[in-house]
């Protein structure tokens, strides 16, 4: 398999008990899982920036991609997060990144493309359709950071998503959490979201739950269906990065299988292994985690 991976690289910095934590952030969630879940025969190929001051935070997650849509620039977005047990968590951002280059000339050359919208920024609406013009395969989209708008002190606040029936329209599986599910529809109730969301040719629609697990939305013989999987039942070490696993655990086994109650399996279960992991070297026991957990 050929794979395509899209999205900032991030600094994070992580407000723990007044105590500043940087991590490094944005697409390396992604990567990671994706790192310690592909086959030997697959190749992973990933279009970020990253910054050579801190490319040392995102080396051992992009250490088994193709790098040469990998390019170093002179700044790299901080976000500052704050955490929160009961509520989304916050967003300041230092710095903003421009959209990433994307060569749209070689695009079938891949079975998939992953596009997590880290910053929001990540790519312009106009090069989303550049990409589906130019490519028949299927393409993935985790909302993440497209749903919040950038205040004068690069605050991110949630906000409804300018034309978001143009950004459904070219992807084929979308990803958000049920909060961000609020920016893209005036509708209130999530089975009239997807409803929606459904109707713009999206072909699958995920809805991440955090500690409670996640649904999805597809239609089979012009009907609706939804199939919602709890969540593990672990103690939560980390907060940060689950959704971002969830999402490429999901696509990665979606396009080997085609079946979309194994992929939501899978995916559900890494996600619950990324909450439980209190050390980034846990991530190299993912895979045997995840099929040790799965029956």
């Amino acid at each position: 398999m050929k794979l395509l991976v899209i999205g900032h690289s991030v600094e994070d910095h992580i407000s723990i008990d007044g105590i500043d934590h940087v991590k490094p952030g944005g697409i390396f969630y992604a990567a990671l899982a994706l790192k310690n879940f592909v086959e030997n025969s697959d190749k992973i190929f990933l279009n970020t920036y990253v910054q050579k001051e801190n490319y040392h935070l995102f080396e051992k997650a992009f250490e088994r991609f193709d790098k040469s849509n990998l390019k170093f620039v002179d700044r790299i977005p901080k976000v500052y997060l704050t955490l929160h047990n009961f509520k989304e968590r916050g967003e300041t951002y230092e710095s903003m990144s421009q959209s990433l280059e994307v060569n749209t000339g070689n695009l079938n050359l891949y079975d998939g493309i992953l596009i997590n919208m880290i910053t929001g920024f990540d790519i312009s609406l106009n090069q989303l359709k550049e990409i589906r013009k130019f490519y028949s395969g299927l393409i993935f989209m985790d909302v993440h950071t497209l749903c919040r708008g950038l205040d004068e002190n690069l605050k991110r606040e949630f906000r409804l998503i300018p034309n978001f029936d143009e950004w459904a329209s070219s992807v084929d599986i979308l990803q958000a959490n049920d909060n961000e599910i609020r920016s893209l529809s005036i509708q209130s109730e999530e089975f009239e979201i997807a409803k929606e969301i459904l109707s713009y040719g999206v072909k699958i629609f995920v809805v991440t739950k955090g500690n409670l697990g996640a649904r999805i939305y597809t239609l089979k013989n012009n009907e609706i269906i939804s199939i919602f999987k709890s969540a593990l039942k672990i103690e939560s070490k980390n907060m940060v990065g689950t959704g971002d696993v969830f999402g490429a655990v999901f696509f990665y086994n979606y396009i080997k299988s085609k079946d979309v109650v194994y992929s939501l399996d899978l995916a559900n279960i890494a996600a619950g292994c990324a909450a439980s992991y209190n050390d980034f070297k846990n991530f190299d026991n993912l895979k045997k985690d995840v099929f040790s957990r799965y029956n």
